[in-house]
């Protein structure tokens, strides 16, 4: 019997409870803000109708209550939490491997920091799955699978990633090397390529309706997302991370094409902008997740890195400023 500690509450936090708990062999802990949400019972349903289920041993706010007694810790947790919740689980994870859904917004850095550098750590290059909460604490949809997943370990032996492709039902390879999981050119250049494309000159547009995030994704976004990758993988050659640029991993041959293949994703169809509905109709919702998780902590911690090996980046320098001036306006009001 394991048991799997879920750090977080949101989308992928349900997803992959349901997931993982679905296997036989498999005890789900949630470490969470909002325990008194969750149901005994999590359901994850995928775009087929296939369904997982889990029984929830415990939901807590609390690590003193789950941490001890878990085997494998998973944080599926917004930048802006890890920080803080690996000093939660501190003084109770000593010797347990703790790791992160995604590793772009500071994840390795900061357990290092907290954990100790003997410390077991694991780290997802991109998220295993696309997942929606729908209805919080009891059911949630799986969007779409991904056909390989790959794995950044430290002081974990290798058989360990056998087991994380057990239990999502798909390949999970090792990287070469932390770098290759902390350095992303998925969420923080496709989603800030895109919310720049769309809003950079925004003044006081009222919409009719959301605009569909990836449905309606025009080349403008493609052709800045292109051009901010060409930047950024400059760093990845200073780390030795060998990561495919994105017109290679979108099959695409310029941005037109990636256009077109963003366009057409099953996965991606129905996901909106981030708009708020008004009485007068729909606006930008600046103070998202899209703008609070992806400009300061995934595009700042590749501009700090671009900065410490002096490399130029007047793309992403753009982006970033335009993206933190508008998180900042928002917090002046």
């Amino acid at each position: 019997m394991k048991t799997i500690c879920i750090c977080g509450g949101g989308s992928l936090g349900h997803v992959m409870a349901a997931v993982l708990g679905s296997h036989e062999g498999i005890k789900i802990n949630i470490l969470t803000g909002h325990p008194e949400a969750w149901n005994e019972s999590i359901c994850a349903t995928d775009t087929v109708g296939k369904k997982y289920s889990a029984v929830v041993n415990k939901a807590t706010a609390n690590a003193s209550d789950v941490i001890p007694e878990s085997d494998i810790i998973l944080f599926c947790l917004p930048g802006y939490l890890i920080r803080e919740t690996l000093l939660k689980i501190h003084p109770y994870a000593q010797g347990k491997p703790v790791g992160s859904v995604v590793s772009s917004t500071g994840f390795f850095q900061n357990a290092e920091e907290i954990l100790g550098s003997k410390a077991s750590l694991y780290g997802f290059q991109r998220v295993p799955f696309i997942a929606r909460v729908r209805e919080y604490g009891k059911t949630a949809d799986l969007l779409g699978y991904k056909k390989e997943l790959l794995m950044a370990t430290e002081n974990i032996e290798d058989s360990f990633i056998g087991l994380w492709s057990e239990w999502l039902m798909t390949p999970v390879h090792k990287l070469n090397n932390k770098w290759e999981a902390i350095l992303s050119n998925s969420n923080p250049l496709l989603h800030t390529s895109r919310l720049y494309s769309l809003w950079h000159h925004y003044e006081t547009e009222i919409y009719v309706e959301p605009i569909l995030f990836y449905e309606q994704w025009d080349d403008a976004a493609s052709e800045l997302y292109v051009a901010m990758d060409s930047e950024f993988q400059q760093l990845c050659k200073r780390y030795e991370a060998h990561i495919p640029d994105v017109l290679t991993y979108y099959e695409s041959s310029n941005p037109q094409e990636l256009t077109r293949k963003l366009n057409s994703i099953a996965a991606f169809k129905g996901i909106p902008a981030p708009m708020k509905q008004t009485e007068k109709g729909w606006t930008p919702d600046f103070p998202s997740r899209y703008f609070t998780e992806d400009f300061p902590y995934g595009w700042q911690l590749i501009k700090d890195l671009a900065v410490k090996n002096n490399l130029s980046t007047p793309t992403i320098d753009m982006v970033l400023q335009w993206g933190i001036g508008k998180i900042n306006e928002r917090l002046s009001r």
